[in-house]
């Protein structure tokens, strides 16, 4: 798979799987005051593009003839794999040429008692993460790693319940499982244990993402902390107002100590760094707060800087860098902008309350470049010299319309879209966008093409950045 090649160049996209509005066009007759669309100009669709290269590496299996709905790649050092998850429960090794993909854990087994909902869109074994003494004999994280899924198993009681709602969908658990042999083929230990649960009132905005810092040096304060996050409980609107709601998991950027004790539940431990720690009626868990449905997060490996991707309502997709205790304002906020509902937010008073963090860049959904209900995630920070057209820059993706994005990571912008530049896709052909090389790969496998990417990024070995998607079971890896 490793000689299919790609290069990516600017773009203007024409291809009629969506028509989205033109940018500045109102659909809708709004009140005075508000808008659909705050960005007084679309992000350029040539000017200042990035031209790199991609090449295919490698492809997961189909279950029931449907593409794999790859969300995350991880790269695990101690037993020199990557590890890739599907959400209707497979999680593959993948070694490092690509060439091989290997079943390692099945979380939908009925033997591990809780059956994945992969229902829907949203729904389904979200994410994992590996301690980062997973490959390391002798140390209290050898063979460890964590899963975050959607259960439809609701018979435990939950650790967090919702704010309002009376008739939960299905629970989020998030699991620890304990390797007795690291570098086998597959998993060989027993039943996971269950760090905690969440009662779900809705359907979609669920789980989100689970990652170490890898930064964190051995002895350190905050190595083998996990950073977890925690979308809003979903329907629109944040309807129970529990994103700003300190007692509230929901909405929130957990940080935990896994291995620890002294959580409420006796399953995990608290930092006691964590910033509300000694605040009474807050959650000790939460880092940050103010999220609507946090998809992704990264750090930077130069200085640090936490970055976080966030889907906006209707309106505005953002990704905010992250300090320690951050308000990110939702849902009083959708990124720079007062949110009033889910079709507007007001024109006037961007960025008026100083104890909010506020995006580094946003963009409309509204922008020709998409389709309508947008999504932000991705998300690195590319630091190697093997691509140098995309040092030192953020990389982030917007889900439905498999666009890549960048922004400078020296020079941090302060909100808005005129930062954002894009990076495209070029084969023998023309120019394409990831969406249609997908849709053209669909072509080729037999199939109808998709209508969406659900386009993510990932870092594995030595700064490779690898593009993930669920329209056609292809890992790409991008390339000088």
């Amino acid at each position: 798979m490793g000689t299919a090649r790609i290069l990516i160049t600017a773009f203007v996209w024409t291809a009629a799987v969506f028509s989205p509005p033109l940018h500045g066009q109102q659909p809708r007759a709004l009140p005075p005051g508000q808008t659909d669309d705050p960005f007084p100009g679309p992000i350029p669709a040539t000017e200042g593009a990035i031209s790199v290269g991609a090449a295919e590496f490698a492809v997961l299996p189909d279950i029931g003839g449907v593409a794999a709905r790859m969300m995350n790649l991880v790269d695990e050092p101690g037993t020199k794999r990557l590890f890739v998850n599907d959400m209707r429960g497979p999680l593959y090794s993948v070694s490092y040429d690509g060439k091989t993909v290997l079943l390692y854990l099945d979380v939908n087994a009925a033997a591990w008692g809780n059956p994945v909902q992969s229902a829907g869109s949203e729904r389904g074994f979200q994410n994992f993460a590996f301690h980062p003494q997973f490959g390391q004999a002798g140390t209290p994280g050898f063979g460890k790693f964590y899963t975050f899924v959607d259960t439809t198993n609701m018979t435990p009681s939950p650790d967090f319940l919702p704010a309002g709602g009376d008739k939960p969908t299905h629970d989020t658990v998030l699991l620890e499982w304990t390797a007795r042999t690291p570098g086998a083929a597959s998993y060989d230990g027993g039943a996971p244990r269950t760090l905690f649960r969440l009662r779900q009132p809705f359907a979609n905005h669920n789980a989100g993402h689970l990652a170490f810092n890898p930064l964190a040096a051995p002895g350190s304060p905050e190595f083998g902390l996990l950073y977890v996050t925690i979308a809003d409980g979903g329907s629109g609107g944040d309807p129970f107002n529990m994103a700003q709601n300190l007692g509230s998991a929901f909405g929130k950027m957990f940080r935990i100590d896994p291995m620890g004790r002294s959580s409420r539940n006796q399953q995990y431990g608290i930092p006691p760094g964590n910033p509300f720690v000694k605040r009474p009626g807050a959650l000790p868990e939460i880092y940050a707060y103010g999220l609507r449905n946090g998809q992704r997060f990264t750090w930077d490996p130069k200085n640090g800087n936490l970055f976080l991707a966030d889907i906006g309502q209707n309106i505005v997709e953002k990704v905010t860098l992250v300090p320690a205790g951050a308000n990110l304002g939702w849902n009083v906020w959708e990124g720079s902008y007062k949110f009033v509902g889910p079709q507007a937010v007001e024109a006037e008073g961007r960025r008026g309350d100083p104890t909010v963090t506020y995006p580094i860049v946003e963009y409309g959904q509204i922008d020709p470049l998409l389709q309508r209900q947008s999504a932000a995630s991705g998300l690195v920070v590319y630091r190697g010299s093997q691509i140098p057209q995309i040092a030192n820059l953020v990389l982030f993706t917007d889900v439905p319309s498999g666009e890549v994005f960048c922004f400078s990571a020296d020079n941090l912008p302060q909100g808005g879209q005129t930062p954002i530049r894009r990076v495209l896709l070029r084969s023998d052909g023309g120019d394409r966008t990831v969406l249609q090389v997908i849709q053209e790969k669909n072509e080729a496998q037999g199939k109808a093409p998709a209508r969406r990417a659900d386009l993510r990024l990932s870092m594995g070995l030595d700064n490779q950045v690898f593009l993930l998607n669920k329209g056609d079971g292809v890992i790409r890896r991008l390339v000088p």
